[in-house]
C-alpha cells in the first residue's frame, strides 16, 4: 500500500463514498417510489417505470444487492481513509481517532442523509433513472445476495416470520382509497372528488338511510272511485306509484301513470283498468347497502323498490334517483320534497321532523348521529322515550333545538339552533 501514490488513495476514496451515496439514494427512492404511477408509466411503455417494477417485484433482491454494496463501500472507505490519514499525520495514536471521526462526518452527511433527502423528495423521478443502473447490478450480483438470502429466509423462517406476497402488500383498503382520493383535492375537481367519496360510501349506506318513509309513500286505493284514481294520477309527480287495497301496507302491484291516463277521456278509470296496467311488485329487504341495491335493480332491470322489514311489513320505498343523488348530489324535481327546511332570522332552521337525518347533516353541516333513527323525528322520540309537548327545548349532538309542533304522536316542526361554542 506504500507504494499507491496519495493521489491515487484520495480518489479511490472519493469513488467509494460516490457509490456508497449511490447505494443509500437507491435505497430511499426504490422503497418510496409510487408503485401505481409506476405502473401507469409502464403500461404507457415507459421502460425505466418496467425495470423499476420489475426490480420492486423481487425486493429481497433488490434491498440484497444495495445492502452488499453500500456495506463493501462503506467498509472499504474506512480502510482507505485510515491509510490517507497515516499518510498525512503519521502512525501515531490519534490518527485511528481522526480517521473514524472524520469518516463519520463524511458518511453521515455526504453518503446518507443529503442522498436520502433528495430521494425522498423526488422518489418516483429518482427510481425510474437509477433502474437502469441498479438491473444490471443485479444480474452482475446475483450469485451473491442468492446466496446471503438463503441465511436471510433461512433466520425469518426461524423467527416464524411471513413476508408478505407480491400483489398482496400494497392493496388498500376503502378507507385508505377514501383519504387517497380526499388528499386529491389539487388533481380531481372538487364535484369529481365528491361523487368518488361518496361511491365509496355506498357500501356501508343501507336503503334505509335513504328510502321515503311508509306515511310520505304517495299510492293509489284500488278500491277508490273512478274520479278519485284519474284525479290522483293527474296531480301526482311521479311517473310510477303503488296499487294498494284498503290500506298502504296491502300493496298489491304499480302502475305506470302515463298507461292508465292513455285511456280516453270517457272512459272511466276503474280497479279492472288498474290491474291490467299493473306490474308486480319488487320488495328490497330492509339494510340492503346501496351498492347491492344499485346491482339488483340493473339486474332485474327496474327503478322502484318497496322495502320491508324481516316480517314483511311495508317501511318505505326506495327509487333509482335516490341511490344517484347519493352519488352525485340532488336532482332538480317539481315534486314536493318532504323534510324541507327554512332558515329564520335569528340563524335558527326550521326543519320538518320527517327529514332524513343524512339530508340534514348534508345540507346544514350538522353532527346528528345516523347509526340510529334515519329521521329527526325518530332521534327526538328515542332522546325522550315519549312524545314531547310543544315548547319543550333539548340539546342532542351538542345541536339546541325547540319542539315546534307535535301530531299524530309524531315530532311535525323542530327549530334548530346554532350550537354554542363552549369557551
Amino acid at each position: 500500500m506504500n507504494d499507491i501514490p496519495l493521489g491515487a488513495l484520495v480518489g479511490a476514496l472519493f469513488a467509494l463514498l460516490f457509490i456508497s451515496a449511490f447505494f443509500s439514494i437507491s435505497e430511499t427512492c426504490m422503497m418510496a417510489a409510487n408503485r401505481y404511477r409506476l405502473k401507469h408509466l409502464a403500461n404507457k411503455g415507459h421502460r425505466g417505470a418496467k425495470l423499476a417494477l420489475a426490480l420492486l417485484s423481487k425486493p429481497d433482491k433488490l434491498l440484497g444487492v444495495i445492502l452488499l454494496g453500500n456495506t463493501l463501500a462503506n467498509i472499504a472507505s474506512a480502510t482507505l481513509v485510515t491509510l490517507v490519514t497515516i499518510r498525512l499525520f503519521g502512525s501515531g495514536e490519534l490518527a485511528p481517532f481522526i480517521a473514524t471521526l472524520l469518516l463519520t462526518f463524511v458518511v453521515l452527511v455526504f453518503c446518507e442523509l443529503a442522498p436520502k433527502v433528495i430521494a425522498a423528495a423526488y422518489p418516483t423521478r429518482t427510481a425510474l433513472v437509477l433502474s437502469f443502473l441498479l438491473t444490471p447490478l443485479l444480474k452482475g450480483f446475483y450469485p451473491v445476495v442468492w446466496f446471503l438470502n438463503i441465511f436471510v429466509n433461512g433466520a425469518l423462517k426461524v423467527l416464524r416470520f411471513r413476508t408478505p406476497t407480491e400483489g398482496h402488500s400494497h392493496q388498500l383498503s376503502l378507507e385508505e382509497l377514501r383519504m387517497l382520493v380526499l388528499e386529491s383535492a389539487h388533481f380531481v375537481q372538487k364535484k369529481h372528488q365528491s361523487i368518488l367519496v361518496n361511491l365509496f360510501d355506498l357500501e356501508s349506506i343501507t336503503v334505509d338511510d335513504v328510502m321515503t318513509p311508509r306515511n310520505q309513500i304517495e299510492a293509489i286505493d284500488i278500491n277508490g272511485t273512478p274520479e278519485e284514481m284519474r284525479q290522483q294520477l293527474a296531480t301526482c309527480f311521479h311517473t310510477r306509484l303503488p296499487v294498494y287495497r284498503e290500506r298502504i301496507e296491502e300493496i298489491i302491484g304499480m302502475v305506470h301513470v302515463r298507461k292508465v291516463l292513455h285511456l280516453p277521456q270517457d272512459k272511466l278509470i276503474t280497479s279492472g283498468n288498474l290491474q291490467q296496467s299493473m306490474k308486480e311488485a319488487y320488495f328490497v329487504p330492509s339494510g340492503t347497502p346501496l351498492l347491492s341495491q344499485l346491482q339488483n335493480f340493473q339486474e332485474k332491470q327496474e327503478c322502484m323498490g318497496l322495502v320491508v322489514d324481516e316480517y314483511g311489513e311495508l317501511m318505505g320505498l326506495i327509487t333509482l334517483d335516490d341511490i344517484l343523488e347519493e352519488i352525485i348530489g340532488e336532482f332538480f324535481t317539481q315534486a314536493p320534497t318532504p323534510g324541507g327546511f327554512v332558515k329564520q332570522v335569528d340563524g335558527s332552521v326550521l326543519v320538518e321532523g320527517s327529514i332524513l337525518l343524512r339530508d340534514l347533516n348534508r345540507k346544514l353541516g350538522l353532527k346528528f348521529p345516523i347509526e340510529g333513527p334515519k329521521t329527526l323525528n325518530g332521534l327526538i322520540l328515542e332522546h325522550f322515550q315519549d312524545i314531547p309537548e310543544p315548547g319543550t327545548s333539548v340539546k342532542i349532538a351538542g345541536h339546541p333545538m325547540e319542539i315546534v309542533q307535535t301530531q299524530d304522536r309524531i315530532v311535525k316542526a323542530v327549530r334548530i339552533f346554532p350550537a354554542v361554542e363552549s369557551a
